[in-house]
């Protein structure tokens, strides 16, 4: 059984290596993501919407039992919200594998992950728990509202577009420790052949 969870744990250990910072920030996200939504359930709840910038900004309360900015509602249908939810588990164990196999110097991409993964799991608790998830940013300018979301949709579109902005930048190549080791062996040595001044 120990050998099992070594097999297991050990390769995981290393696949998360210097990627501790991107999981703080999808763990920032998701706490930011709840905590606003609970804000706005406690305080906003059957509440007339909040002008926060008159004639383009208002705070709301929706349930939304779609996917981001209420696209594909369920409708309250218990099929539409379970296949949702299979697809949102689909969706982030993807994301995982996909953040776990990206080489630690693609900070961008690693980055945008971290953005993606945290809204994902965001909204995943919300329609797991309740079977839908409560939105609540109205933008809108002169009688145009673009659909309601949250937090976590954010950090998804925001994801999306790093990760869209990344393929086309010039890629740069890795530098491994065994390089990196070289190259100081090297300095290293280069110092101690320099002759010494009189």
């Amino acid at each position: 059984m120990s050998r099992t969870l070594r097999q297991i744990s050990d390769p995981l250990a290393g696949a998360l290596r210097g990627k501790q910072p991107y999981l703080l920030l999808s763990l920032g996200i998701l706490v930011l993501d709840q905590w606003s939504k609970w804000l706005v359930e406690s305080r906003l709840e059957g509440a007339p919407p909040v002008d926060v910038i008159p004639g383009l900004l208002n705070l709301t309360h929706v349930r939304n039992t779609g996917v981001a900015f209420g696209l594909f509602p369920a409708g309250g249908s218990l099929v539409g919200m379970v296949l949702l939810s299979i697809l949102g588990f689909a969706g982030f164990s993807l994301l995982s594998y996909y953040f776990l196999n990206t080489p630690r110097h693609q900070r961008l991409l690693l980055g945008s992950l971290a953005l993606v993964l945290g809204g994902a799991v965001g909204n995943l608790l919300d329609r797991v728990a309740s079977g839908a998830v409560t939105d609540f940013i109205d933008l809108h300018f002169r009688g145009y509202h673009w659909y309601t979301f949250n937090v976590a949709d954010s950090a998804i579109t925001a994801g999306i577009a790093l990760m869209t902005l990344e393929l086309f930048l010039p890629s740069r190549p890795a530098v491994t420790e065994e390089c990196r080791g070289d190259s100081v062996s090297g300095a290293t040595g280069a110092a101690s052949r320099s002759p010494e001044l009189p």
